[in-house]
């Protein structure tokens, strides 16, 4: 059983907007793939105003550490980029004292508790799953639903990073860059996604809770959580888009917010960036495919995002 640990709580939190998809799933609509892409997770990224081409890669925020692996030329583009840019910049996740003075945005408003969300049975089976996971619900229960989320995903507890069971791409780019001595950077900032938590109502956070933690325990959830990890190895990011696309939606309404404008904010910022100087930008694979993914969005915008790690 792991120990309660609210710095690690804090820190996997934060990771829940930035999965690809396991828990904020999307409609067909948003996920649809009509524009098919190479099997790649490296992209070159040129065009007008940019001297030096700049990358795109698609990580994929958690795995097995037996499955961790960077496609062939992925090393190269680090190297010559200047600059490597995540979702959010992963030096501020690293900073324990920074991520404390964000403790009161995982609370919910006016008292509100899990008890007040849930019916007494769903109450007592989360009660049980987390003490399970040496979480007391007490400790917990005023916690906005969509942080204890992050804490279903596939095998994963709260020691899972420090004990190299799983990986993260982001830590593990971030130390690349910490050893080669380059500039790290983020699309978003931890405020704007914590924002984005209070978009959905506490109580569809409930049960999206409740249904995550089922899941988790269905046998073919599993299944489902290796059939997603065979497709990035394979670099199949269309596959993936379309599985999102299959899946049952949680957050219907909100997708927007959720995916697509986010999608959308980041193109600015990634051609400005990109004018500037080699850049390797790291964003979840998810974000990759379809017809408002990133690489066509770039496309729309006249710039050539081509396929580096074929598979």
């Amino acid at each position: 059983m792991q120990t309660f640990n609210i710095k690690n709580l804090l820190f996997l939190s934060v990771f829940l907007l930035i999965l690809p998809f396991s828990s904020c799933k999307t409609t067909k609509s948003v996920a649809q793939v009509d524009q098919p892409l190479e099997n790649a997770l490296l992209w070159e990224l040129t065009g007008p105003g940019i001297s030096q081409p700049s990358y795109v890669f698609g990580t994929i925020h958690l795995i097995d550490s037996k499955d961790y692996f960077l496609p062939k030329g992925t090393m190269t583009a680090l190297d010559k980029s200047n600059k490597i840019v995540f979702e959010i910049d992963m030096k501020e996740m690293s900073d324990m004292s920074a991520m404390m003075g964000i403790m009161g945005k995982i609370f919910m408003k006016d008292n509100t508790t899990l008890k007040d969300l849930l019916s007494s049975e769903d109450y007592d089976y989360v009660s049980d799953y987390f003490q399970k996971k040496g979480m007391p619900i007490m400790m917990i229960e005023r916690m906005k639903p969509m942080f204890l989320t992050a804490l279903t995903y596939g095998d994963f507890e709260p020691g899972g990073l420090g004990n190299s069971k799983m990986k993260s791409y982001e830590m593990e780019l971030l130390q690349i860059a910490e050893d080669s001595g380059k500039e790290t950077g983020g699309l978003e900032t931890i405020d704007f996604q914590l924002s984005l938590f209070d978009e959905i109502p506490y109580d569809a956070q409930a049960m999206m809770l409740v249904e995550s933690i089922k899941s988790s325990e269905d046998p073919e959830s599993s299944s489902q959580l290796n059939e997603m990890t065979s497709m990035y190895l394979n670099q199949n990011i269309n596959a993936m888009v379309q599985m999102i696309g299959e899946e049952d939606n949680n957050v219907e309404g909100f997708e927007e917010k959720l995916l697509t404008k986010r999608n959308e904010s980041w193109i600015p910022l990634m051609i400005t960036g990109a004018k500037k100087g080699p850049v390797f930008y790291a964003v979840g694979a998810g974000h990759l495919a379809g017809s408002k993914g990133v690489i066509n969005l770039l496309r729309k915008q006249g710039y050539t995002v081509k396929p580096l790690s074929h598979k």
